[in-house]
């Protein structure tokens, strides 16, 4: 909802910024976006769709709506390439991770100067939806963004994969790599990732929603203990956040 709460900010700034509007054509404007936006979020579609199986061409029509405004009174282009119409239906929580991951890398892109074209691209294999975004701008987009960190551990709480690639002087393309079926945790128990009793104990807390302090009062110990533990935790899972670590304990059947 965040993501989307901010493509809509963009898109509104974007006319309101535009030097081919008149004042009046552009609150105009503003107002129709700002419209769309409230209906949009209190119809609630993103949470249906977090529960449902969507067709892959229309979770990238929906893809492409999101994006529109942004290109609309701004020197952007998106150039759009189709998925094939006859591929997998997505889950709802693939197709809606996808249109976030993507929705956040234009606005990241769009921030950098001289970028005046990003292509977004959806693909298919059977199994796994397969997302490319590749700008025409410096390529200097740096991979330990905080932001670029939180897409990558978004990616890989569903079993998926995020690579970044920039080029002086050609660009930046971001793959992604986005399994249809849910990873298979039977064959990964818990004790394959050498987690100690303590670690055990905060991961447990940690899926549970508790934040550092309550972990620390629940156990007795201090928060900066508590905050060394979870960046273990981190490290032996391979996850850079406390909702990746969460959905991995999660689906091996780690319970509070």
């Amino acid at each position: 909802m965040t993501d989307r709460h901010v493509t809509d900010l963009e898109a509104l700034l974007a006319t309101l910024r535009s030097r081919d509007l008149d004042d009046t054509r552009a609150r105009a404007q503003a107002i129709d976006l700002a419209a769309d936006a409230l209906i949009r979020a209190r119809s609630g579609a993103d949470l249906v769709a977090s529960i449902a199986e969507e067709p892959v061409s229309r979770a990238f029509e929906r893809l492409k709506s999101d994006l529109r405004p942004l290109s609309r009174y701004a020197a952007l282009q998106v150039q759009f390439i189709e998925p094939p119409v006859d591929g997998r239906a997505l889950p709802g929580e693939v197709a809606h991770a996808a249109r976030a991951i993507v929705r956040s890398t234009v606005l990241l892109m769009r921030e950098q100067e001289e970028v005046t074209r990003i292509r977004v691209q959806w693909n298919c294999d059977g199994t796994n939806l397969l997302v490319s975004v590749r700008d025409d701008g410096p390529g200097r987009m740096d991979d330990g963004l905080p932001a670029l960190r939180q897409l990558a551990a978004r990616a890989t709480a569903l079993g998926g994969r995020l690579d970044l690639e920039s080029v002086d002087n050609w660009g930046s393309r971001l793959e992604v790599r986005l399994p249809l079926d849910r990873p298979d945790t039977s064959e990964q128990p818990m004790e394959s990732w050498g987690l100690g009793p303590r670690e055990v104990e905060v991961l447990r807390l940690l899926t549970a929603g508790r934040r550092n302090r309550q972990i620390a009062t629940q156990l007795g110990v201090s928060e900066n203990t508590v905050k060394f533990h979870t960046s273990q935790i981190y490290r032996k899972l391979g996850v850079t956040s406390r909702a990746a670590a969460a959905t991995l304990a999660a689906e091996a059947g780690l319970r509070s």
